[in-house]
């Protein structure tokens, strides 16, 4: 059901389709995402959240102010603000203290524990969660998620525990986004990417 040469209709770069291939094939095979609608949906959200790929870890390095205050509403002001551009371990570990299982601040969990993978997951809560359904100590070895492998493995597992499937079998994109984004944000490319993908594994030539 997957292959390169599909990948590549879907609007992945050949040389990545290539890389993530035959992990993909693996992924989705252990997690259900095994008919032609389940692989489009999730192919089209994986591509989104990842830049075609090509980004399997969160970029915290911010250098306005203004965007950084837009993007966490845990950022009050200004000041505060300007005091975290361009630093991406203390953005990570001030916005993300204290919650999905993370410590405080000062702990580091915000760093340790910030999004990877093609759907990312993001705080201690969710790295044990996959932890568990996947068999894999991501808790010990966060930067594990930010491999191809192990960013396949964990989105597929995140598509099928979250109820990806069922909504994909609906062709639910909206309800999918949701599950992944709750802000639903991206969703023009989402919807385009997944058209992407339909042409590719669900449509017949």
């Amino acid at each position: 059901m997957i292959s390169v040469e599909k990948l590549i209709a879907a609007g992945i770069t050949p040389a990545v389709a290539r890389t993530f291939c035959p992990h993909l094939d693996i992924a989705m095979e252990r997690f259900q995402i095994n008919t032609p609608i389940r692989v489009a949906m999730f192919i089209g959200q994986c591509a989104h959240e990842s830049l075609g790929f090509t980004h399997l870890e969160e970029n915290l390095y911010y250098t306005t102010a203004d965007r950084l205050i837009r993007t966490f509403s845990r950022i009050k002001n200004l000041e505060e603000a300007m005091s975290l551009i361009r630093k991406p371990h203390d953005l990570a570990n001030r916005v993300y203290s204290g919650r999905g299982g993370n410590g405080d601040e000062a702990s580091g969990d915000g760093w340790k524990y910030r999004g990877r993978g093609l759907i990312q997951i993001t705080f201690l809560g969710m790295y044990a969660k996959a932890s568990k359904g996947i068999g894999i100590d991501y808790i010990e070895e966060p930067d594990l998620v930010s491999r191809p492998a192990d960013a396949c493995l964990t989105a597929a597992w995140y598509f099928k525990e979250f109820g990806c499937n069922e909504l994909a079998d609906n062709s639910d994109i909206e309800g999918i986004t949701k599950k992944i984004n709750p802000a639903m944000l991206g969703l023009a490319d989402r919807r385009w990417r997944t058209s992407q993908a339909i042409d590719a594994f669900v449509r017949k030539p």
